[in-house]
């Protein structure tokens, strides 16, 4: 048993002021009652008065705002599986987290950018399977392979340039990690996205994206930034190299478009439109897609249930009156 939105139990305190208020009420009028004599002679004098009827009206007002407070809380019980089938294609992206993506010659800096670009593209893959992994000086796994957008996303936005303890920008580690990251599914290709500003501090990145190549991937290159570069800032102002000179980063095009070339892909440039993404899907929409079949465990709701035992109660309150009728009186009920 579990709730999908608990924040709405809160609402469970409305029912809890409400009986006090109403216990309050009721003690309060039962003292006013005692200054005219005695409280059992009194009601007798009122015509076809009925302590059960109210009590139990006001009760059934009360259960039903308790069920209502747990309707919206989406209640669900039990699993079921439930098999999807998507056609679409392989991907996986790699972001470099280095410290130069803290550059802010795009807005609101190159990684940021970065990671809005993926939401945004991975928004409109819903079919296909996305795996993420981060890289600088190493590359590192951030989410397997997988159909579940909404987790790719969540693991996406807690991306940061402190991931990754080794610094540098070591696109040839990226793009290994990347070719063990899919799936061993015939018929469907199979593309790498690396995502950097193309400052690669280490060799054999067109070598590797050679060797991915020649195993049937395609490696793509988004590179982030402008050729004009921008600088680093930091909380003492803006980076500094060892000698005290400000550093300045730019996008190193070139590079990335002789990676690219080398893996059989395409260059796009990140830029603060969505032009890159764009691009992008239309040449991924230029791959073989190939039917998979994605299995779910999804919960049971049980909101509706107690949808429709908030409505009974709601009408039983309604068609009990609270007074009692003389013909029922012969049958004391509800008295």
């Amino acid at each position: 048993m579990r709730f999908a939105s608990p924040e709405y139990l809160y609402l469970l305190v409305l029912p809890i002021l409400l009986l006090m208020l109403y216990i309050f009420s009721v003690w309060k009028v039962r003292r006013n009652v005692r200054h005219y004599g005695n409280p059992k002679m009194f009601w007798r004098l009122v015509q076809n008065y009925s302590h059960v009827r109210i009590h139990l009206k006001f009760l059934l007002v009360i259960l039903a705002l308790i069920l209502l407070s747990l309707m919206l809380a989406r209640p669900q019980y039990g699993m079921v599986k439930e098999v999807k089938q998507r056609t679409g294609i392989e991907v996986v992206i790699s972001l470099d987290v280095s410290n130069s993506m803290l550059a802010t010659d795009v807005s609101p800096n190159r990684l940021e950018r970065s990671k809005q670009v993926v939401s945004h593209m991975v928004d409109r893959m819903r079919e296909d399977k996305i795996g993420l992994n981060v890289f600088a000086g190493e590359a590192y796994p951030q989410m397997p392979i997988t159909s579940d957008i909404s987790s790719v996303k969540l693991f996406l936005e807690n991306i940061s340039t402190g991931m990754v303890t080794l610094q540098g920008t070591s696109v040839a580690s990226a793009i290994d990690l990347a070719t063990h990251s899919f799936t061993k599914a015939k018929g469907v290709s199979k593309a790498i996205v690396i995502i950097t500003d193309g400052e690669d501090h280490e060799a054999g990145a067109v070598e590797a994206a050679e060797a991915a190549k020649a195993e049937g991937l395609i490696v793509y290159v988004l590179g982030v930034g402008t050729p004009e570069g921008g600088f680093i800032p930091t909380s003492y102002g803006p980076l500094t190299d060892t000698n005290g000179q400000i550093v300045r980063t730019a996008l190193n095009e070139i590079a990335a478009q002789e990676i690219a070339q080398a893996g059989g892909g395409a260059y796009f440039r990140i830029d603060n439109t969505n032009n890159a993404i764009q691009q992008l899907l239309s040449e991924f929409s230029k791959l073989q897609h190939a039917e998979s079949n994605t299995t779910y465990s999804v919960y049971n709701e049980q909101f509706v249930a107690v949808g429709i035992l908030v409505l009974l109660l709601l009408i039983i309150e309604f068609l009990l009156l609270e007074t009692v009728h003389p013909w029922y009186r012969r049958f004391h009920i509800f008295e």
